[in-house]
């Protein structure tokens, strides 16, 4: 088969790296992929790793905003690569549906190609209140929707009153998490962490979505203090600036570490003892799923798809949005690593067992060529 995967860009986010798995698992199958960014080069880590994998990247130049110029791009793009199926994620969909008209109308070139849409977070917070409206009437006129997890498909149900066919979790390079020889030592070492403080890791982007200010507020209460608990923060944002203030006035000034953007999260996750993720909303976050492959016990609050992840056995679940639950679970694993160890082991099973990108690469494909034969 003819894939595109068409994103608005290459940037670091959850959506990004998932789309970049599924077109290497894709091209793994013998299949022919290629991804479309609305948007210029972003110069990540993700580009390069597309691009060391062989698969074509093609960049339409948006600008900011509206852009009239994109849809006849995104066309002429199609046109050329003529694909048998368009795989959109995240904003993409209009413009793609924008796109397939032009194709029809002969502008173009030939437009007769199988459309599916994942859904990467729940559907209230997926696009704008106007583009849910272009939604429904493509998901009920043949453009197939995608859910990452059970919640997401109750959201479908919520916001377009449609029931979806398809439910495929996100996978990821399970192996590729273990722990490198030596990652630990090192990374403490070059952060200046005491070798036995209990260490938490969170990774993602900045925003009020992830909810860094409720967790720096539970992670700020004297049980965890009395531990020397330390807290890694990977990601950047709009927040930064303001979670730094924040930390700085709760007095955590050594306790805390913002790294930005980093491109070793797996030496990371080596040189922490749990994770810990404190969002208002999620999908079904490839973030949860890297730290159980990691070893990783996991404090999250229960959102989305994370239930469907995390379980007692694995972790704790928190409620969202009330720092005394998030600070009982971080101060029960943190006070007693051997439990946290033991729920990070049960974790990796599970990653095991459950979450490698060749099961998520397959069932893709086992869609697209069902719609291709309909």
């Amino acid at each position: 088969m003819r894939i595109v995967q068409l994103l608005p860009s290459l940037a670091v986010g959850g959506a990004e790296r998932l789309a970049a798995l599924l077109a290497r698992g894709l091209a793994q199958l013998g299949h022919s992929v290629a991804m479309v960014s609305l948007f210029d080069p972003a110069g990540t880590w993700i580009e390069d790793d597309v691009r060391a994998a062989g698969i074509p990247l093609h960049f339409l130049g948006k600008r900011p905003g509206g852009d009239a110029r994109i849809v006849p791009r995104l066309a002429r793009a199609l046109a050329e690569l003529r694909p048998q199926v368009v795989h959109t994620h995240l904003h993409t969909l209009k413009y793609a549906l924008l796109a397939r008209a032009v194709g029809r109308m002969g502008v173009r070139g030939p437009s007769r190609y199988a459309m599916v849409h994942t859904l990467h977070n729940l559907a209230e917070h997926e696009v704008e209140a106007h583009s849910r409206l272009l939604h429904t009437l493509a998901f009920r006129t043949g453009v197939e929707p995608v859910a990452i997890g059970d919640a997401v498909a109750a959201s479908i149900r919520r916001v377009y009153g449609i029931e979806p066919r398809h439910t495929i979790p996100n996978g990821i390079p399970v192996a590729a998490f273990r722990a490198p020889p030596g990652a630990r030592a090192d990374i403490r070492a070059a952060l200046g962490l005491p070798a036995n403080a209990p260490t938490f890791l969170t990774v993602g982007r900045l925003t009020p979505q992830k909810d860094h200010a409720s967790l720096l507020a539970a992670f700020a209460a004297p049980t965890l203090r009395r531990l020397d608990a330390r807290l890694l923060v990977a990601g950047d944002g709009e927040l930064r600036l303001s979670l730094e203030r924040q930390a700085k006035d709760l007095g955590l000034g050594q306790q805390v570490h913002f790294l930005g953007l980093r491109p070793d999260i797996v030496r990371l996750l080596a040189a922490a003892d749990i994770f810990v993720l404190a969002s208002r909303w999620e999908g079904n976050p490839l973030v949860v799923m890297e730290a159980m492959a990691a070893g990783l016990p996991v404090v999250a609050t229960a959102v989305g798809s994370v239930p469907e992840l995390v379980s007692s056995a694995s972790g704790r679940l928190a409620t969202p949005g009330s720092r005394p639950s998030l600070t009982r679970a971080m101060r029960e694993l943190a006070g007693d690593l051997p439990l946290a160890r033991a729920l990070g082991a049960a974790g990796a099973a599970v990653a095991d067992a459950r979450f490698d990108a060749a099961i998520m690469a397959r069932s893709y494909a086992g869609l697209f060529a069902t719609m291709l034969r309909t």
